[in-house]
């Protein structure tokens, strides 16, 4: 009994270091964002919300931001038709080379991402397409693709293919097959890889870097100009905003598929 009893403690105790540990960082940047001084601080001097006001009020912000949705919504709608297709060829279909493929996914997990943004640098450079937004969204989408590809593979293996031979005994053609039955199936893997898609590129700092010019900065990189000369609260505020965002993904995904579904499929 006194055992278990200890047992329990260390773990708790370790469960709440690392609870501490991750909330630490947001619950300070919440903190500096109400401060009414002029500098970040935390503990916060006062607590005002002017700091929320003034990017409200800064035009360069709020169209660097919409800059970003630009680029989030390119990425998305990019990835949907193609990680779906993909991840449900993987899933359902003996793909040949289908080893290679999945290694093939994890290079933009193992080449370095610096690498991978001057290559699409040069790619779009050679086109005529640097400062556009939708080479970045692209390029989000390139980098990024692997995740949507499998959160719909995780959908995909869970299908009962004999829900799709019963139909076509029934005479229905693939499309119908595919709109009817595939679809709705991988319908929860599709919704878990556009959120993180969007999300992913709503936050995408180096490619947006390197792809963008001073006309078309997205908000990650409007950020880093910022504070290349001084760090002020409205930064803090900015990322409250970006927090508030992640927490509305997370809330859709909860309220479209389910946590507990999405958490099962990793």
């Amino acid at each position: 009994m006194i055992g278990s009893r200890s047992k329990n403690i260390v773990i708790w105790t370790f469960v709440a270091i690392s609870l501490i540990l991750l909330s630490a960082p947001t619950i300070v940047v919440l903190g500096a964002s109400f401060t009414a001084g002029n500098i970040i601080t935390f503990p916060p001097q006062g607590l005002s919300l002017k700091w929320y006001g003034a990017i409200l009020g800064a035009s360069d912000l709020r169209q660097a931001f919409v800059r970003s949705l630009i680029v989030s919504a390119i990425c998305t709608v990019v990835s949907i038709p193609i990680g779906t297709l993909a991840g449900i060829a993987l899933a359902k279909y003996k793909v040949r080379f289908e080893k290679a493929i999945q290694i093939y996914l994890l290079l933009p997990f193992t080449i370095p991402l610096i690498g991978s943004g001057i290559g699409m640098m040069l790619v779009f450079g050679n086109i005529g397409v640097l400062g556009r937004l939708w080479p970045v969204g692209v390029a989000c989408c390139v980098i990024n693709l692997p995740f949507m590809i499998w959160a719909v593979t995780a959908s995909a293996s869970n299908l009962n293919e004999d829900l799709e031979l019963a139909a076509a005994n029934c005479g229905a053609p693939p499309l119908q097959r595919f709109l009817y039955i595939t679809l709705p199936a991988v319908l929860p893997g599709v919704i878990t890889g556009s959120l993180l898609m969007f999300i992913l590129a709503l936050n995408e700092f180096l490619v947006s870097l390197l792809l963008v010019d001073a006309r078309s900065v997205t908000l990650p990189v409007q950020i880093y100009n910022s504070i290349r000369s001084i760090i002020t609260p409205d930064l803090a505020a900015i990322s409250v905003v970006f927090i508030v965002c992640a927490g509305i993904a997370i809330t859709l995904l909860d309220r479209l598929v389910g946590l507990d579904i999405f958490l099962k499929s990793k």
